[in-house]
C-alpha cells in the first residue's frame, strides 16, 4: 500500500490527524492494533476545554456534541467539606468548557472517516516502523496471517503511551520526564442522573470527583490507595465513600445506582522530548502523561495534531518544511503548560502518604487564597479552560 501519511493508532488523536489531513486532501492509513469494537469501549476523560470544543465544530464535528454535550462555564472546588468556590472561565476568559465523552467523541470520528472513505486498518498485528530517518519510511504489519507493507512520506505515532511508536526513537535521542503519584483513582460509571456541574473535592478522607458523560450518565471518582484492588470496592461502599466527601448538600444530591463500569487508574505525568525524529512524529499519549486532574489528556492530543496537520499541509501545499520542523518545540510548549497545571492541581487536591496536618491546612490556605484573589482566579480560569492555539 502506499499513502502519505501513515498513522499509527486509531483513537481520537489518530483519528482527528486523519481528518484533518483529508479535509486539506492530503490522503493517509490509520492502523490500529485492536479491533474497533474494543477502541469504542474504552472509558476515558470527557471534558473539552474551549479549543478543543471550537475545533470540532470548525472540522465539521461538532453537531452531535452541541446537542449532547453539557456546556460549562467552568468548575467547583470544595474543601473542608462546607467551602466551595468556581473555577468561573466563563467570566474570566469568556470561553465555555463542554463535558461530551471521550466514546462519543471517537464514534463521530469514525462515522467521519467512514463517510469520507478513510482507510483504517484495525487489529493490525506486530506494528513496525522501518527507515524513518530516510525519505523513504514505511510501516509493516502483520493482519490475517500475512505481512503488510504502508510506504509513505511520514509516520505520525499516535499510538498512546504503551505504542511502538516511541520505542523507535533511539534512547541516545530521546529525554524523558516521569513522575509517579502514590495513589490511584477509582472511578465508577453509572448510569444515574449526574450533578448539575464538575465537581472537584479536597477532603481529609482524600480527593474525589463528580463528572458527567450525559443528562442519564455519571462518571464519579475518588483517591484510593494503589494496592486497592475493584473488589475491595463494592458499590455500596463506593458511594458512601463518595459522598463523605462532599458537602452535605451535594452528598444528598448524588443519586446513586449500579455501576456500569468500575476501575482503578495509577496517576503519571510523563513527557518524552523531542516529539520527532526524521520523519516520524509522535502526538498524544504517545508523547506525554498527564494526570487527570484538570482533564488535559485529550485536550493535549487534539492540540498536537493540530500543530502536526498545519505541518504537513504547508508541506504539501507549499513544499516548505517550517512548520514541521517547529513542531515537537511548539507542541512542547503548550504539552508543558498543561503538565504544569494538571501537577498543580494533583498536588492541590489530594492526600499524600507522607502529609502531615501542616500539609493539609496549606493546601486548605491556598484555596482560601484562590477564592479571595481575583488575580489567582484569573489565572487559575485561563489555563483551566485550555490555552490557546499558537496560530
Amino acid at each position: 500500500m502506499r499513502t502519505q501519511v501513515a498513522i499509527i493508532g486509531g483513537g481520537p488523536a489518530g483519528l482527528m490527524l486523519s481528518h484533518l489531513l483529508h479535509l486539506d486532501g492530503i490522503d493517509s492509513i490509520v492502523v490500529e492494533k485492536h479491533p474497533r469494537e474494543h477502541v469504542l469501549q474504552r472509558i476515558r476523560a470527557g471534558v473539552l476545554e474551549a479549543g478543543s470544543v471550537q475545533l470540532l465544530r470548525d472540522v465539521g464535528l461538532g453537531g452531535r456534541m452541541d446537542a449532547e454535550g453539557h456546556p460549562h462555564d467552568g468548575a467547583y472546588i470544595v474543601w473542608k467539606g462546607e467551602q466551595k468556590v468556581l473555577i468561573d472561565t466563563a467570566k474570566y476568559t469568556g470561553k465555555q468548557m463542554m463535558a461530551y465523552g471521550q466514546t462519543a467523541i471517537t464514534e463521530d470520528l469514525y462515522a467521519a472517516r467512514d463517510r469520507d472513505g478513510g482507510r483504517i486498518i484495525d487489529d493490525a498485528q506486530s506494528v513496525a516502523l522501518h527507515d524513518l530517518t530516510t525519505d523513504e519510511p514505511f510501516v509493516t504489519f502483520e493482519k490475517d496471517r500475512s505481512v503488510e507493507r504502508i510506504e509513505c512520506d511520514f509516520v505520525a505515532g499516535c499510538d498512546g503511551f504503551h505504542g511502538v511508536s516511541r520505542r523507535c526513537i533511539p534512547s541516545s535521542t530521546l529525554v524523558n520526564y516521569d513522575k509517579s503519584y502514590p495513589f490511584g483513582w477509582l472511578g465508577i460509571l453509572s448510569e444515574t442522573r449526574p450533578l448539575p456541574d464538575i465537581v472537584y473535592a479536597n477532603h481529609e478522607r482524600g480527593f474525589a470527583l463528580a463528572s458527567q458523560r450525559s443528562e442519564r450518565m455519571s462518571r464519579y471518582y475518588i483517591q484510593c490507595p494503589l494496592d486497592n484492588s475493584v473488589e475491595e470496592w463494592p458499590d455500596d461502599r463506593f458511594w458512601e465513600e463518595l459522598k463523605a466527601r462532599f458537602p452535605a448538600d451535594m452528598a444528598d444530591a448524588i443519586e446513586t445506582g449500579p455501576s456500569i463500569e468500575k476501575s482503578i487508574a495509577p496517576l503519571r505525568s510523563f513527557v518524552s522530548e523531542p516529539m520527532r525524529y526524521g520523519r516520524l512524529f509522535t502526538a498524544g499519549d504517545a508523547a506525554h502523561i498527564v494526570p487527570p486532574t484538570g482533564a488535559k489528556g485529550l485536550n493535549l492530543a487534539f492540540s498536537d495534531v493540530w500543530y502536526l496537520s498545519r505541518g504537513l499541509i504547508r508541506r504539501y501545499k507549499d513544499n516548505k518544511d517550517d512548520l514541521l520542523d517547529i513542531y515537537s518545540e511548539t507542541a512542547l510548549r503548550r504539552v508543558w503548560g498543561a503538565e504544569r497545571m494538571s501537577w498543580y492541581l494533583t498536588r492541590l487536591l489530594h492526600l499524600f502518604p507522607d502529609d502531615n496536618p501542616f500539609d493539609q491546612r496549606t493546601r486548605e490556605d491556598e484555596l482560601d487564597y484562590v477564592a479571595r484573589s481575583e488575580n489567582a482566579m484569573a489565572a487559575l480560569a485561563e489555563q483551566y479552560v485550555g490555552l490557546p492555539y499558537e496560530m
